[in-house]
């Protein structure tokens, strides 16, 4: 018989905003309800423990009043059932707060816990999963303002069909319900640069990987929650998010890909928040991992990692350190290498290429490689490679009065991509 789950959405809640350990949170409750004016509370270990358990009790009103303000969610999406009864609507019923959660920007819907009634076949799970691996593999090649939309509805169906679903069935679903979350959130930070909407939509891709009790794919969803506080220049936020992401991938079977990726991931944050050089020391880590190998095969659904996309965190890594030649040559290497279902990834290399020659003083070479990377955008957009971009031209500045320059610019404000970067 497989373990309870106990209290997912709590556990998820937790881990998103940085609390690695119940006690953790415990101690934060404490130390929370003085700055809310509210004397003699304290909550032990065991308490949290009882809450994240698969029947958690219905805590105090300070506390209910402390918990929500830590966590940012209600009660009842914190996985606690009132003891007057929930005001949910049930699963399947088309109510006007079902129809209004189908609009574009609207609310997600929460992770349901397990349902009373098994209504769908066994198959369910797996043709469930079979549109989660559609919008995988479309995820390289379709915009993603017109791909979003249909993950998001495919995660609410997801929503509904778990409460009727029994297992095994049931796991399976939730697993194909995590990933598509997780695609949804990967959207939002890396194609739309929405952090804010992609935190919360990568806490729903947590709470439904635990009702799956895949720590792999937690451990995967954790590691990109970190990009969002390690981009935001906040270190101390993304490190607990790897530790956390770390944890859960001991409990699985992980490949040498994955630990290498996490390396990868660990390494983005140290030199988004101005470390590049222990960043290398985990890139070269990352190596040696994939060099060593292990047993384990990489799980179907990581598609976003491989040796080439090592060497391109590494080259940007190199920039970042001022290891020009060494950042020109990795680069230059992974262009070479890079598959052409790649798009995405070449518009980043190609924007970290324009600022090797920015920084080296060679204005025309950087232009060339920053159009380049605009031609590539007008096909596949990637707003983290249009990051890219700008952050070229803003260091073209002492040259901006140069032929090179302005023609960048007439290409940089063209009114396709103009319009493309405004919409999207």
């Amino acid at each position: 018989m497989p373990r309870p789950a106990g209290n997912t959405r709590l556990k998820a809640a937790r881990l998103a905003a940085g609390y690695n350990s119940q006690q953790a949170l415990a101690d934060a409750i404490s130390e929370t309800a003085l700055t809310l004016g509210i004397r003699g509370l304290a909550v032990g270990v065991r308490q949290v423990r009882r809450w994240e358990s698969s029947t958690p009790p219905w805590p105090q009103p300070d506390v209910h009043r402390v918990l929500t303000h830590l966590l940012g969610q209600s009660m009842e999406d914190l996985g606690f059932a009132p003891p007057w009864g929930s005001a949910r609507p049930q699963p399947g019923r088309a109510t006007g707060n079902t129809l209004r959660a189908s609009q574009p920007g609207a609310r997600l819907a929460p992770v349901p816990l397990e349902g009373i009634s098994a209504k769908q076949p066994a198959t369910v799970g797996r043709d469930f999963g079979a549109v989660t691996r559609s919008h995988r593999y479309l995820y390289w090649s379709v915009a993603p303002a017109v791909l979003h939309p249909s993950v998001l509805e495919h995660t609410r169906l997801g929503c509904a069909l778990l409460p009727e679903t029994a297992n095994p069935a049931r796991q399976a679903l939730a697993a194909a319900l995590a990933e598509s979350y997780l695609l949804a959130g990967r959207i939002e930070f890396f194609d739309l640069r929405q952090p804010d909407r992609a935190s919360e939509t990568l806490l729903r891709a947590l709470q439904a990987a635990g009702e799956a009790d895949d720590p792999l794919l937690g451990a995967a969803i954790l590691a990109h929650m970190a990009f969002i506080p390690g981009w935001a220049d906040d270190r101390e936020a993304a490190i607990e998010r790897m530790t956390a992401a770390r944890t859960y991938t001991r409990r699985g079977t992980a490949s040498a890909e994955f630990w290498a990726w996490l390396d990868a991931v660990e390494a983005e944050c140290e030199t988004r928040c101005g470390d590049p050089h222990t960043a290398l020391r985990l890139i070269h880590r990352a190596e040696d991992t994939l060099s060593t190998g292990a047993e384990h095969a990489s799980p179907e659904w990581m598609d976003w990692f491989s040796p080439v996309r090592l060497s391109a965190f590494k080259g940007n890594t190199q920039l970042k350190a001022g290891h020009l030649p060494q950042a020109r040559q990795t680069l230059h290497d992974v262009l070479d290498r890079l598959p052409p279902a790649s798009a995405k990834q070449s518009t980043v290399v190609l924007g970290d290429l324009a600022a090797v020659e920015a920084f080296d003083g060679r204005p025309v070479e950087a232009c060339r490689y920053a159009i380049q990377a605009l031609d590539q955008l007008a096909l596949t957009w990637y707003a983290t490679g249009m990051d890219r971009v700008r952050e070229v031209r803003r260091m073209l500045a002492p040259w901006q009065n140069e032929p090179c320059v302005r023609d960048l610019d007439d290409r940089l404000y063209d009114w396709g991509t103009t319009v493309s970067a405004l919409q999207r």
